[in-house]
């Protein structure tokens, strides 16, 4: 799962830009969650192998001639699990199309092996690997696989030789105290909402502050101005008070007695 995970993450495309992002929401399921929401859930042995030089879900020109897509022949080894959409008894065979090894991940199985598989069915009716949350939805015959899928799910009816651990009812008393995945996940969604409001509440009241400070450095900019301009209109009025003559009229004074006692008038006299 978690190579899977690391090509989505990490693929890259033609023209160097990521090919594969997930969601920006995105967290990872585990595979009881997963299974809830998967549409089939078998258990099923890999007949053969057959070559697809073409596939809807995975065109690229360059891959016509390669074996990077394939599709593989099942046999299912127990009655299909209880709580899936596709009833079908164990013995029955058909064909999983949509595998190989894509750009963003890869749905591998080897022949003679056997594999619990999440599948879905496309509107061409053919059955696909259901990649619920964009997670792997082909999981390994060990005994860990065993004894999770059992306590989700009753197989029945297995081939001989088939080691499935049967449904326990001590196993449903374990599930049945804890709580349901979907009443997880609703917590989960409602608290991610939650903080997404808030922090989107966050960023507007950083962008009101923001603004506020620049308004605030607007009024001490005019304000410094302001001062510059008043101390240097009155340095302006102190030097031309300084500078300019001074002419004094003092009142009752007699300035014709002045005149008529002028040298000059005393000349014009002789």
């Amino acid at each position: 799962m978690w190579i899977v995970l690391a090509l989505v993450l990490g693929s890259v495309g033609p023209d160097g830009t990521s090919g594969c992002q997930l969601p920006h929401d995105w967290r990872p399921q585990t595979e009881a969650c997963r299974a809830e929401l998967a549409e089939i859930i078998v258990f099923a042995k890999v007949l053969a192998l057959h070559k697809e030089s073409y596939s809807v879900y995975n065109y690229l020109p360059w891959q016509h001639d390669t074996d990077l897509l394939f599709s593989a022949e099942i046999e299912l080894l127990c009655d299909q699990a209880w709580g899936s959409m596709l009833e079908v008894p164990a013995g029955s065979r058909f064909n999983v199309s949509g595998l190989g090894y894509f750009p963003c991940f890869s749905y591998s199985v080897i022949q003679n092996n056997n594999y619990y598989f999440f599948l879905r069915m496309d509107e061409n009716y053919n059955l696909i690997p259901h990649g619920v949350n964009f997670q792997d939805p082909i999981f390994s015959d060990t005994a860990d696989n065993h004894r999770m899928f059992a306590s989700l799910f009753q197989f029945s009816n297995c081939t001989p030789g088939t080691q499935v651990h049967t449904f326990s009812p001590e196993w449903e008393a374990q599930e049945d105290s804890q709580l349901l995945c979907s009443s997880v996940q609703k917590a989960l969604f409602e608290e991610e909402e939650r903080v997404r409001a808030l922090s989107l509440k966050v960023r507007s009241l950083e962008k009101a502050n923001d603004h506020l400070r620049e308004k605030v450095k607007t009024m001490k900019r005019l304000l410094r101005q302001a001062q510059r301009e008043t101390t240097k209109e009155r340095q302006t009025l102190s030097l031309k008070q300084l500078y300019e003559p001074k002419i004094e009229s003092h009142p009752g004074q007699d300035t014709t007695q002045d005149q008529k006692n002028s040298p000059l008038k005393k000349k014009l006299k002789n």
